[in-house]
């Protein structure tokens, strides 16, 4: 299955689910129903359930009467097919097969993905560990060597049902739906949507004039989503996985101003290269999937408007200053994507 067809398969489903989406919520997912679908697979818990921090979904940690921990998800209905998220699971088992420490689901009664009165959940055996340092460079080096780990890995063949890094989906579509919400706020909605506009028609235009091979991603690898245990990095969180270009899975590694980021390019490529070759001519789509991912994050908190957990947790979204600074942020992000793309010698 092509590229194409995947993105068309994917926008279509996000069509036909987008009145889905907007109008759910988990307010029918008690405490009660967790326990009851926690326990139909004969796993008891003897603690509370601890909320973790997702929005998306609901997550909570558990310790059962056995002593294991465990982490419960339930998936937020409409967003993602059973293929595509059996296809994660599928990944992630394959993944720790090869050595790599990653979250994986639970095989019970031989699935890993489980039905209770409407709602789709997995366990997950609990990952302890601490914060993942990123300005820690030893750290950042390790993490660079288990992700060109992945790379390699996932390099062999493509995803089949998860959605592509594609601007129409991340960038077109966002922006549409963000046009049609009506929740940017008036005062400021005119300078927003014009610049806005020009970062996605510049984004668009640098990823048209790039094509590199496509991977399977971990998608949203941000430094959250690793955490350091006695044993070294542990990657948690394929919810995004996505196919698409390598560097998706580094950039959100970079912080700091130009001189920070090469240092931590240089210390994170210097492990990943061990495994896999990276071309440094993607580093030219770094801030265009940038572009793309705020573009993507305001239209995420636009669709879930109407879940109580966003305006509780998102209480600002609504006000003209919110608006005012992302205003100012795409106006900067404009100007990010004229400067030369990082680059270092030697790659």
């Amino acid at each position: 299955m092509s590229n194409r067809q995947i993105d068309n398969d994917s926008t279509e489903q996000a069509n036909s689910n987008k009145s889905q989406d907007a109008s759910f919520d988990f307010q029918a997912l008690t405490p009660d129903l967790i326990l009851d679908a926690i326990e139909s697979l004969a796993v008891y818990p003897e603690t509370g359930l601890l909320a973790l921090n997702s929005y998306e979904n609901r997550v909570y940690q558990f310790r059962c009467d056995r002593g294991n921990r465990y982490v419960v998800k339930f998936y937020r209905p409409h967003r993602w097919s059973e293929e595509q998220i059996q296809e994660e699971h599928d990944y992630a088992l394959a993944l720790a097969a090869e050595d790599i420490p990653i979250a994986v689901p639970a095989i019970i009664d031989g699935k890993t993905l489980h039905h209770y009165q409407g709602y789709k959940f997995t366990l997950f055996p609990s990952i302890g560990g601490r914060a993942f340092e990123v300005d820690n460079l030893d750290q950042l080096e390790s993490v660079g060597r288990f992700i060109g780990r992945i790379h390699q890995y996932a390099s062999k063949q493509a995803f089949q049902y998860r959605e592509p890094v594609s601007s129409k989906i991340l960038g077109d579509d966002a922006l549409a739906y963000l046009q049609q919400s009506g929740q940017v706020a008036d005062g400021i909605s005119q300078q927003f949507f014009t610049v806005a506009e020009q970062v996605l028609d510049k984004a668009k235009s640098a990823m048209s004039g790039h094509q590199f091979p496509t991977i399977r991603l971990h998608g949203d690898l941000h430094p959250s989503n690793i955490l350091w245990t006695p044993d070294g990095p542990g990657f948690v969180d394929l919810d995004d996985a996505r196919q698409g270009p390598a560097v998706q899975d580094i950039w959100m590694m970079l912080t700091g101003d130009r001189s920070q980021r090469l240092l931590q390019l240089d210390v994170l490529l210097e492990g990943y290269q061990e495994f896999y070759d990276f071309d440094q001519g993607q580093l030219a789509l770094v801030e265009p999937l940038r572009a793309l991912r705020m573009l993507h994050y305001n239209a995420w908190l636009s669709k879930r408007w109407q879940d109580p957990a966003f305006p509780m947790n998102f209480p600002w979204f609504g006000d003209i200053k919110y608006w005012e600074q992302q205003t100012l942020a795409f106006k900067e992000q404009l100007a990010a994507l004229d400067e030369a793309p990082l680059s270092l010698m030697g790659y």
